[in-house]
């Protein structure tokens, strides 16, 4: 894990520290399948989520939001046993291990709290630095949906489903 990074359980006080990667992540129309101009109140509603779900945000020691992730089932019934998850790194904070970091509380937290795995539903192909951290992390490409996302500068990509067992 990233040395002098806390991943805690994000709170309402986290929101607007979180809102502006996240509102600049999504319009940039690369990685999310999110509506690009998704208003605030959605976006919030959509990210911070009750539990048994879980909102964490990474922080530096002065208290920064460098980062967050949601963590829930992935289905509900009968596949509420498989693990998903989002991520987003701020920008201004990138290549500094904290998606890693991220990503292994949240491998964590889903093998703690009893998921027999994790499924991620919509990897954008030509995100090759989310790809790579993730198949570092032990997730596989299952599958890709030729042209399921439309990025704005390189027309119809693919769309990764990736799995790891816990």
């Amino acid at each position: 894990m990233l040395t002098g990074v806390l991943i805690r359980e994000a709170t309402a006080a986290d929101w607007p520290a979180i809102w502006p990667f996240f509102r600049a992540i999504v319009a940039a129309g690369d990685t999310y399948t999110y509506p690009r101009d998704m208003d605030e109140p959605t976006s919030r509603e959509m990210w911070m989520l009750a539990p048994p779900s879980r909102t964490v945000v990474a922080v530096d020691g002065a208290g920064t939001v460098l980062g967050s992730a949601k963590m829930n089932a992935n289905h509900m019934g009968a596949a509420a046993h498989i693990a998903g998850a989002s991520f987003m790194v701020d920008p201004a904070h990138g290549g500094r291990g904290v998606g890693r970091a991220l990503g292994e509380y949240a491998v964590d937290w889903a093998r703690t709290t009893g998921f027999r795995a994790m499924q991620f539903n919509a990897v954008v192909e030509t995100n090759t630095r989310a790809v790579a951290l993730w198949q570092s992390l032990g997730f596989e490409i299952m599958t890709t949906l030729p042209e399921g996302f439309l990025h704005l500068a390189k027309g119809y990509v693919g769309l990764h489903i990736m799995y790891r067992r816990l």
